[in-house]
């Protein structure tokens, strides 16, 4: 592959090799640049030598021959790592260089002791075993090793510029792995290699350790920038490449459609329209989730694929409820239109949460998305920086998908003044308010749309109830004033909705 320039130079492009990594190629827009030398850093732990090793099983899945220099791990305990994740590293040339006093000197495996060598008989060493073997993928495990033996860092900057200069003559492409143990701000390894990739594990407070990426250089080559969440599991590294929701977008109708309740249809203007999305917000117990299974059954029953992501409530409280409201959704489940995710939102990072939602609509054809609640997804999360935006990137994305989306946000307070941690509003193409208030002497809902970006939307506030047979909307409340604080004044004659006592106390 060449480009020309405006010289009439001819400038060759050296091709692309993937990196064996779910994501990360991706990240990088089509994987490495071939015969190059890259720096792999990151402190123990953070996964380094597991990337490595899937580097090397990629090149062997190419037929392509992988090399492993290690002067920090055995072979054994490179291969139990392997054994741990289900993988056969046999096919794979180890090299080894560590203190190993008793072992065989007719093992097949080259023992040196980097503590008594000179550092250039390790160098001489490994660029033998190079020669003999002839890889085409490379993997150097850890420069800090070699950085103890060149003693000085002048010495050392050379002894990776010679490393470099000879593998660039070899045809290879080389990881070089360092677990960051030189002095802080040392950019020597940085200005040498081709691409710079960072690994990063952070502790919680409470819940699962976070772990992201960050391609901090990468020379020649277009890639996404930032951190890139991902996970170190059975299987090795899955990276989250961040969302951008501008790359993302399909043609859909915009068609209105019903949310099941005519009443609520009444307060949204007709209903919910794809690409938009509706926040119910509200205090605990006062129907938010209610009215979301409501305008789930409604997309169920038109044919549309759900996926409901739960935080908050356990799977069997949320069927023996909605049973009980006469809107049953297991059948929906066993046919596969509806997919229920009950999320532990301790165990999981804001990227993965990102991707289930993109595997749900690219993959599962999902149509309709709802997210209950916002406020665990928040709450559960407090040392991550940024999840406003990331929530903002991730609902421009499923609006540009054609998704109808519907949101979940609990506020604290039952009667009288009412607050949220955070305000999520503008997020929403849609906002539907409930209240509590109280009337006769009854506990009752309200409810009112107060704003609506895509319908004429009604202005009135209405009662809500909600009965065996789902979700019922009132008259306007026109008799009164003050239902949105939960004490009102009542003004007019508006009669208010009946319940069964109710109803047999006036007869009686």
């Amino acid at each position: 592959m060449n480009n020309s320039t405006s010289s009439g130079k001819v400038i060759l492009k050296s091709p692309r090799i993937l990196t064996g990594v779910s994501g990360l190629d991706d990240i990088l827009c089509g994987g490495l640049s071939q015969n190059r030398v890259y720096l792999v850093e990151g402190s123990p732990g953070t996964g380094k030598t597991t990337l490595a090793l899937q580097f090397l099983m990629e090149g062997v899945r190419c037929g392509e021959k992988g090399l492993y220099i290690t002067l920090s791990e055995t072979a054994e305990e490179l291969h139990e790592i392997a054994d741990s994740h289900g993988w056969s590293i046999d096919e794979i040339s180890l090299f080894q260089l560590v203190n190993d006093v008793g072992m065989d000197p007719d093992s097949e495996q080259s023992i040196l002791h980097p503590s008594e060598v000179e550092l250039g008989e390790t160098t001489k060493s490994i660029m033998n075993v190079v020669n003999e073997v002839a890889p085409v993928r490379v993997v150097f495990d850890s420069l800090s090793e070699l950085r103890l033996l060149a003693q000085n860092s002048l010495r050392y900057r050379r002894q990776i510029l010679a490393i470099k200069n000879y593998f660039s003559t070899r045809k290879c492409t080389v990881l070089l792995l360092d677990d960051k143990t030189s002095e802080s701000g040392d950019q020597q390894l940085h200005s040498i290699a081709h691409g710079v990739i960072t690994l990063e594990q952070l502790a919680q407070e409470f819940g699962k350790e976070r772990r992201r990426l960050n391609v901090v250089k990468m020379r020649g080559i277009k890639f996404r920038g930032g951190y890139h969440d991902f996970i170190l599991d059975t299987g090795g590294l899955t990276v989250f490449p961040r969302l951008i929701a501008a790359e993302h977008g399909r043609e859909f109708s915009p068609e209105v459609r019903s949310t099941g309740s005519s009443g609520l249809d009444m307060l949204l203007g007709g209903g919910l329209v794809p690409g938009t999305s509706t926040l119910f917000v509200g205090p605990s117990g006062i129907g938010k989730t209610t009215l979301s299974i409501r305008a789930v059954l409604a997309a169920l029953k038109r044919g549309e694929r759900v996926a409901f992501y739960l935080f908050d409530e356990g799977l069997g409280t949320l069927f023996v409820r909605s049973a009980a409201l006469g809107m049953d959704v297991r059948p929906y489940i066993g046919n596969g239109q509806l997919t229920i995710h009950r999320i532990d939102p301790a165990e999981l990072a804001p990227g993965e949460f990102a991707h289930m939602l993109r595997r749900a609509v690219e993959t599962d054809s999902v149509t309709f998305v709802v997210i209950d609640s916002l406020n665990a997804y928040l709450h559960a999360m407090p040392g991550e920086k940024y999840l406003t935006l990331q929530m903002h990137e991730l609902l421009s994305y499923l609006n540009q998908q054609g998704i109808t989306t519907v949101l979940v946000l609990g506020q604290h307070g039952l009667i009288g003044e009412v607050r949220s941690d955070v305000d999520l509003s503008y997020l929403s193409d849609a906002t539907v308010l409930l209240r509590f208030f109280e009337a006769s002497g009854r506990l009752r809902r309200a409810v009112t749309v107060i704003k609506s970006r895509t319908n004429d939307h009604a202005q009135s506030i209405h009662e809500l109830r909600l009965n065996h047979q789902g979700v019922e909307v009132g008259e306007a409340l026109e008799g009164f004033e003050g239902v949105l604080t939960g004490l009102p004044t009542y003004r007019g004659i508006t009669p208010m909705m009946l319940v069964q006592d109710e109803k047999n106390a006036t007869t009686a």
